[in-house]
């Protein structure tokens, strides 16, 4: 079974940046499309950003288009999220998740990472 570990969170100020790692532990991690989903305190989990296989295509929440840039880089089983901008809206737990097919929808998620968390303050 795959494994992905997120790591890079932290507690950061309003307009900083913040640089999350997702490493795969899946030799055939270049055949799933990567995303990545939230989870703010008494909230849904929501999508954020996803990338297609070969990176060709990427797709964003409107909450996050223009300040969260997605990036895979197949030959070391990674995955990051940039994130610049940051607003204290923005503070949840940051999953990383493969799926078959790219995909915003949770439900079509094959494997999940354990999540890292994220704290803008005002």
């Amino acid at each position: 079974q795959g494994r992905l570990v997120e790591s890079g969170g932290g507690l950061v100020q309003a307009g900083a940046s913040l640089n999350l790692s997702c490493a795969a532990s899946e030799r055939f991690f270049s055949i799933y499309a990567v995303a990545w989903f939230r989870q703010a305190p008494g909230k849904e989990r929501e999508f954020v950003a996803t990338i297609s296989r070969g990176g060709v295509n990427t797709h964003y929440a409107d909450s996050v288009k223009g300040r969260f840039t997605v990036s895979r880089e197949d030959a070391k089983a990674q995955a990051y999220l940039q994130m610049t901008s940051l607003k204290p809206e923005d503070t949840a737990v940051y999953y990383c998740a493969t799926s078959s097919v790219t995909t915003s929808d949770s439900r079509r998620i094959n494997f999940w990472g354990q999540g890292t968390q994220v704290t803008v303050s005002a």
